[in-house]
């Protein structure tokens, strides 16, 4: 049984930030990763085109800005360098190679018990921690998800998720279709136009497209302006510089964008070109796809198309239910289960980090919140032990 006073679950950028903002306050910590490395996702499952889709401002961890030699939106290499350096710089070494399988409060002891699976090289060895506080920051995009399709299993091409695609070269003169049009979806489908891929993308829901300068434009005048006058301004600029998206099979939210991210979690689409692209008929939108018959494709509107390649940009799910037996803190999905400012405490000593829908910079905010708070009770710990040691040397 290995015993500290925090663990804290994932070395994604949420569990980066916490463990910084902990050894900045000397608090000890185990950072527990199931991959073979921080920041997996970053670093082994996005494409190679991929940059910031907001500021480096508002993308920076805990405690450390940014270099000023990279550009307002920096790429993924170079995002992972900045990762690599604030590792260095506030000395963290998680722990690889280990899945968390249970977490449970002991109420004797008045610690956690997480129990861990070590995965590397075929080894089924079982370690066990124990904590006083044990922070989720496992991630929002931690576990791919690929819908379940009819005849899905009777594609004769490639299947892949987001997380497996890496650049549109080798699909040069393929036929491909993007099943998903989030960011990543919307990206994948520009980069697969852009080496010749005769490329298709499934936008199924409402969406808001906005350009860089649009979405900067709206989270600068967040600051000055009441949120809703800022968000009719932004939909106003997107229909000026969009027009109708109707005749090219988009349909425009009935809701603000700023208001569909926080009902609903989903995110504007920030174009890179991929508009440009549609209008141009060089990327074609379908309807949401029904099943699958072999090399063909049967969509909602009753039309079918031979395809070569899917691409499940479908996003992610979350186990932390499977794991963590706790019914307060996280909802069912995975998410904090309060809003901020009062998602990332739980009772116990539980907390969680970078689960509230609001990216790098709600983690960054989390991890500082959770780190002080500990920082509080260990103080508060301390002071009712000094103050019975006084009694019992009094008495």
């Amino acid at each position: 049984m290995q015993e500290t006073v925090v663990i804290v679950v994932g070395a994604g950028p949420s569990g980066l930030a916490t463990a910084a903002s902990l050894n900045l306050l000397s608090i000890p910590n185990i950072v527990l990763e199931r991959e073979d490395c921080f920041a997996p996702l970053w670093q082994k499952k996005s494409y190679d085109r991929l940059h910031l889709h907001l500021p480096k401002q508002a993308c920076e961890l805990a405690h450390m800005p940014m270099p000023t030699s990279y550009p307002t939106y920096p790429s993924r290499l170079q995002f992972i360098q900045y990762l690599r350096d604030y590792v260095s710089h506030f000395g963290i070494s998680p722990v690889y190679h280990r899945l968390v399988e249970s977490a449970s409060f002991d109420e004797v002891t008045e610690k956690w018990k997480v129990k861990v699976r070590v995965i590397n090289g075929g080894s089924d060895e079982i370690e066990e921690y124990s904590c006083r506080f044990l922070v989720v920051a496992s991630g929002e995009t931690s576990d791919a998800f690929i819908p379940e399709v009819e005849g899905l299993s009777s594609f004769k091409g490639e299947v892949l998720h987001s997380t497996q695609y890496k650049c549109g070269k080798e699909y040069a003169e393929k036929s491909v279709l993007v099943v998903g049009s989030g960011n990543s979806g919307m990206e994948i489908a520009l980069d697969l136009s852009n080496y010749g891929a005769k490329t298709s993308i499934v936008v199924r829901s409402p969406v808001h497209i906005l350009s860089k300068e649009i979405m900067q434009l709206g989270l600068f005048l967040a600051r000055y302006l009441p949120f809703n006058m800022v968000e009719y301004l932004t939909v106003m600029l997107s229909k000026i510089m969009y027009g109708d998206l109707t005749k090219y099979g988009i349909i425009r939210h009935e809701e603000g964008p700023f208001t569909v991210k926080a009902k609903y979690g989903k995110y504007p689409i920030i174009d890179l070109g991929t508009y440009k692209k549609i209008k141009s008929g060089e990327i074609q939108v379908l309807p949401a796809l029904t099943s699958i018959r072999g090399s063909e494709v049967v969509f909602k509107n009753g039309e079918s198309h031979p395809f070569d390649v899917i691409v499940f940009a479908t996003g992610f799910k979350r186990s932390t239910n499977k794991w963590l037996k706790d019914d307060d803190l996280l909802d069912d999905n995975g998410f904090a289960r309060l809003m901020p400012p009062n998602n990332w405490k739980g009772k116990k000593g539980l907390y969680c980090a970078g689960l509230a829908g609001r990216g790098l910079t709600g983690a960054r905010v989390d991890a500082e919140k959770i780190a002080n708070d500990i920082k509080t009770l260990l103080l508060q710990a301390v002071a009712v032990v000094q103050l019975w040691l006084q009694r019992e040397a009094s008495g």
